[in-house]
């Protein structure tokens, strides 16, 4: 199975470039699923149909889903909620209230992700296109799997490291019941299966889509940034709404193009080595089937868009002398907007209002985080022997 996953700046074409990227695929014979998480659904207005919260046929080869997040978190998180809400009640905390604090913070967005996981698997679908919403939105929703494995493993861990102050601590604290840890546990592991799925680079594929805009361009390199601190793959860039090169006699069209051009060219630059795509500016909204097949095919050529077009390392660990290096591929960061920290075997990496918690190989557990530098488009961090230990190695 294939995952295809385009964000971007709200506006760009996402949902365009998704819906041909799909119609391709279909094209070629393979079983595809398009399907959007964003909130404003325009999917269904560029297929010209009515899509609905479960895959619909639309043609051969060819199904189409607008993910409902309410539905999707009734179905997914209901009966815990409400199994939650009771114990939080029971602590003499208000209903409201109550209903609210029984929400891992992004439940919405780990049951969508969830929810396309299984229609990918048990619809047997060969390539599944995700049209995403807005590069914030989007980066909050592929956060959530690292997030709510932080969460599920802490209220696990209160569940067995209470021991005999479970009588004396149930009085005055919610402790988790049995029911609720199960269901938490079950929801981890299918979470965890979902992150290997969406980490794996033979599977899945993270494509920006960008404007010849210079804001357009800026959010899209954060967003490469922040796929890479997740351990992401990203595999390529589309530059949509190209204005084509042309003997314009209107000053105004002329400054445009110029204007873009030297935009264009930074962002071939800018992006390398990833391939970019690029699709020219029309008069026309692309609509229907048979239009995003010709949008398809000026934008890859003859190439298979289901293909992973770039392969390079997320994370590797080098062993230098007495000195481990973690070296993490962040583009387009400057070292003054990174934060991190350390405890045990964790280290906490933050850039701007994203964090991710990394979980440190055993090896790196007990050595100290020493020199953090970035080398070659990737953050290094120089991990070592705390000095006590080294001085009685010595």
């Amino acid at each position: 199975m294939r995952i295809i996953l385009y964000l971007g700046k709200g506006g760009v074409g996402k949902t365009t470039v998704s819906a041909a990227t799909a119609v391709r695929a279909a094209t070629q014979g393979k079983r595809t699923l398009v399907v959007s998480t964003d909130l404003a659904h325009s999917l269904a207005d560029c297929l010209q149909t009515n899509l609905t919260s479960e895959p619909k046929e639309l043609a051969i080869n060819l199904w189409a889903q607008e993910v409902n997040v309410l539905d999707e978190m009734r179905q997914g998180w209901g009966k815990l909620q409400e199994s939650m809400t009771k114990t939080l009640r029971k602590q003499g905390i208000n209903a409201v209230l109550a209903n609210e604090l029984a929400l891992i913070p992004g439940m919405d967005e780990i049951v969508s992700l969830i929810n396309i996981y299984r229609n990918a698997r048990d619809g047997n679908f060969e390539v599944v296109v995700i049209d995403a919403a807005p590069t914030g939105e989007t980066v909050r929703l592929l956060s959530m799997p690292d997030t709510f494995q932080w969460y599920a493993s802490r209220i696990m861990g209160l569940q067995n490291n209470l021991g005999f102050a479970r009588p004396l601590l149930k009085a005055v604290l919610p402790i988790p019941t049995a029911e609720i840890v199960d269901a938490v546990n079950a929801l981890s592991e299918r979470v965890k299966a979902l992150r290997e799925v969406l980490s794996d680079p033979e599977v899945s594929s993270y494509r920006p889509v960008v404007n010849p805009e210079r804001m357009v361009i800026k959010e899209a390199l954060r967003a490469e940034t922040y796929l890479a601190l997740f351990g992401y793959p990203i595999d390529a860039v589309v530059c949509n709404r190209v204005i084509p090169a042309g003997n314009y006699q209107d000053a105004f069209m002329q400054d445009i193009y110029r204007t873009q051009e030297k935009l264009r060219q930074r962002i071939h630059q800018t992006f390398a080595p990833l391939p970019v795509w690029e699709a020219p500016y029309r008069s026309r909204e692309i609509l229907g089937i048979d239009a995003l097949g010709e949008l398809a095919t000026t934008i890859f050529g003859t190439n298979d868009p289901t293909q992973v077009f770039h392969r390079g390392p997320i994370q590797e660990i080098v062993h230098e002398g007495d000195t481990y290096i973690l070296r993490l591929p962040l583009p387009h960061v400057e070292m003054d907007k990174v934060a991190m920290s350390k405890n045990g075997d964790e280290m906490v990496v933050e850039i701007g209002n994203f964090k991710r918690d990394i979980t440190l190989p055993s090896i790196l557990a007990n050595q100290e985080a020493t020199v953090a530098r970035f080398v070659n488009r990737a953050l290094e961090i120089h991990f070592s022997a705390p000095s006590e230990q080294a001085d009685k190695s010595a």
